[in-house]
């Protein structure tokens, strides 16, 4: 396991913050006998929560991340950061998660990290459905759920933090693709799974984008999956190639899906024929944008991210917050950030990594 057009989001603003942030398997019952449990309700007793803004976080706090899948390059930076974010607060933090990124995956995880009475659990959800049930057992027994980079339910979490504007990351993906291909030619979409949250909502905006007059002469020809697997999202885009001859370009909103792209068409007969963009991390994609197989790509700072998710799961559990749309989460070192509707934390704007920039980041 990403925006304006390019000339938007290299304003002063955005690059002057970006170029800071850059420098700066478990036991626990069966997946299938876990999602056929119905979900808990919460006590009825319970009277709301009320938040203490100026309460302390608690020292001890036992928190944990659950990536769509453990071996995700991506994910690995975020949960990192996360686990580190918690040394500042004096918690304790660790990551687990499957090894692929099917939509029940991740129950049995869930059901363990409830059993071992964990303060809160961080979640990218494969499937916002899928996890439904156990996060709402989770919750019944006074575990805080944080949703990060791919949302469960809204009714089975306390907060999201979404790594930038939705709306604003499709319709810019789409903008970006259209202005290296002259807004002309068919196109394709390389996603990660079915079943992925953002990336559905991501696909969406772009489809509607692409309805504008302006991109008249552009053509959505497919949506391909490579269920965030670098073997198979190598084999989507040979498959997209040699299916559509007359491909214009490619948006693989994925770090696992563009990094297989790009790796193909390094090596292939399409290489400066076929534009390729998405989300990956300047780390991952450095090599495929000096020898020109990508010109322009985006993404947030994963880092922050993790940080950022980290310091709202402890706000949670220590009461500082609950939730509820207008209250300030303070976020250490990356300041105040206002929840919005739906419990919803918004990291920032995305950034557009180039030949000219892509050396000032390192993540």
């Amino acid at each position: 396991m990403v925006t304006k057009a390019p000339r938007r989001m290299a304003s002063a603003v955005v690059a002057a913050s970006l170029l800071v942030l850059g420098l700066a398997a478990c036991g626990g019952t069966t997946k299938d006998s876990a999602a056929s449990a119905p979900p808990a309700a919460a006590p009825a007793s319970s009277a709301p929560a009320k938040a203490d803004p100026n309460a302390p976080i608690k020292e001890g706090l036992k928190i944990a991340f659950l990536p769509k899948q453990i071996n995700n390059p991506y994910e690995t930076i975020v949960d990192k950061a996360g686990i580190e974010a918690a040394a500042e607060y004096k918690g304790e933090a660790k990551e687990v998660g499957p090894s692929d990124a099917s939509a029940s995956s991740q129950v049995s995880y869930i059901n363990t990290l409830t059993q071992q009475g964990h303060d809160a659990i961080l979640i990218a959800a494969n499937d916002a459905n899928a996890v439904c049930g156990p996060l709402q057992q989770a919750r019944a027994k006074g575990i805080k759920i944080v949703a990060y980079d791919s949302d469960a339910s809204k009714d089975c979490r306390d907060l999201f933090i979404n790594q930038a504007n939705s709306e604003e990351i499709g319709r810019s993906q789409v903008q970006l693709l259209a202005d290296m291909i002259d807004h002309k030619g068919e196109i394709a979409i390389l996603s990660a799974t079915a079943n992925a949250t953002n990336q559905n909502t991501w696909i969406e905006f772009m489809k509607d984008e692409l309805t504008k007059p302006e991109y008249k002469d552009m053509k959505l020809v497919k949506v391909a999956y490579g269920d965030d697997d670098d073997q198979k999202s190598f084999q989507e885009t040979q498959g997209l190639l040699q299916a559509y001859p007359d491909l214009k370009g490619i948006i693989s909103p994925t770090t696992v899906g563009i990094s297989a792209g790009a790796r193909y068409i390094s090596g292939s007969k399409y290489k400066g024929k076929v534009v390729l963009t998405g989300l990956g991390t300047p780390n991952q994609m450095r090599q495929f944008v000096k020898d020109k197989t990508v010109q322009k790509f985006a993404l947030w700072n994963p880092k922050d991210l993790g940080y950022l998710a980290s310091y709202a799961a402890a706000a949670l559990a220590s009461g500082q917050i609950t939730g509820a749309e207008g209250e300030v989460l303070k976020a250490g070192k990356l300041g105040e950030r206002t929840i919005g509707k739906d419990g919803e934390i918004i990291l920032g704007p995305p950034f557009t990594f180039d030949a000219a920039n892509i050396d000032q980041f390192d993540f």
